[in-house]
């Protein structure tokens, strides 16, 4: 087949910016990114995470201060992750109403109630070994650790969430904390659910942040085994059977093909977390000057988006949404 070459010439609308811009086909925006937050007990606290630069573990008090800037940028989402003092094999403090993620819950809707406020739902910042169900004879009880969820999931709502984010992996949770909510007057509230959640080796930041490392074993019997593709979308497949009203893959950028299947598959939401290893991997290479850090960040979230992914949850959102203003003035 002769080459169309010089008649189609795929660089004419290359030529300017103005008309890049025209014919762009994925477009990244501020409120299309949610901001991780991590809160902790105490008062006054602004600590940096080692692992994370840029990024802190806040105080309740300090959270409004936190989400106004955040919304003054654009970013209208935020998905809270609690740390408490006080940790037992049970995660109590995950459905307590006193509660770490409880009361940053109150604090941020009493001072900026626009914000959107997404809560976390899991057990493994809460236990004492670090795992995110009820440990029993040695091993995570899927079953056991339902109700557990739920109850979590419900206390978030009762304490003003909008929306709840379940992300231990048990089997049947959607379906537990859907039921839960709905019968006790929160069917309005919305499901994120972590549907694809792989056993990776990009959590190490998180889980310094969060204190959370488990104290035996690992999570592989209950996050997805990385080489499975076809078993995301089984995953994914059930939790929209069970009424989760957005899915998610995690972590983001080696499971873009993930992504971009789950695009083709479903017709829900999609929302995908760039987690705290993807993040740290770049800021890592930006100070020691190997990459530029802007330029990085705003084309990995763009492929992301991409990819099919219609939120991502990212450590960057705050800079991002910076950059991208800088972008509109150019």
């Amino acid at each position: 087949m002769m080459s169309q070459y010089p008649a189609s010439r795929l660089r004419r609308l290359r030529r300017t910016s103005a008309l890049r811009a025209m014919v762009q086909e994925t477009e990244l925006s501020a409120r299309n990114l949610i901001y991780p937050v991590f809160v902790v007990e105490g008062k006054k606290i602004t600590e940096e995470i080692s692992s994370l630069p840029g990024v802190f573990r806040y105080s309740t008090d300090e959270l409004p201060g936190v989400i106004e800037a955040s919304s003054r940028l654009g970013v209208n989402a935020v998905l809270l992750f609690g740390i408490p003092q006080h940790k037992d094999e049970k995660g109590s403090g995950a459905y307590s109403p006193r509660g770490v993620v409880q009361r940053a819950v109150k604090a941020i809707k009493k001072e900026n109630p626009g914000m959107i406020v997404i809560t976390d739902v899991c057990l493994c910042e809460y236990t004492s070994h670090g795992h995110c169900g009820i440990v029993v004879d040695g091993a995570v009880d899927n079953d056991k650790t339902l109700p557990v969820l739920a109850g979590a999931a419900l206390s978030h709502a009762e304490a003003g969430a909008d929306m709840v984010a379940p992300s231990d992996m048990m089997d049947g949770r959607v379906g537990f904390i859907r039921k839960a909510l709905d019968e006790a007057g929160f069917s309005h509230i919305p499901i994120m659910a972590y549907s694809a959640k792989f056993a990776s080796s990009m959590y190490g930041p998180f889980r310094e942040a969060a204190a959370c490392a488990p104290q035996f074993g690992d999570r592989r019997g209950y996050q997805m085994n990385y080489t499975n593709g076809r078993e995301a979308l089984l995953e994914i497949e059930e939790d929209i059977k069970e009424g989760a009203d957005i899915v998610m893959v995690k972590p983001a950028l080696p499971y873009l093909d993930i992504i971009s299947e789950a695009r083709r598959s479903f017709r829900h939401p999609l929302a995908a977390f760039n987690v705290s290893g993807e993040y740290a991997m770049v800021k890592a290479a930006a100070k020691m000057g190997w990459i530029n850090e802007k330029a990085a960040v705003l084309e990995i979230l763009t492929a992301i988006k991409r990819a099919g992914a219609d939120l991502v949850i990212t450590y960057h959102a705050r800079e991002a949404a910076c950059w991208l203003e800088e972008e509109k003035g150019l």
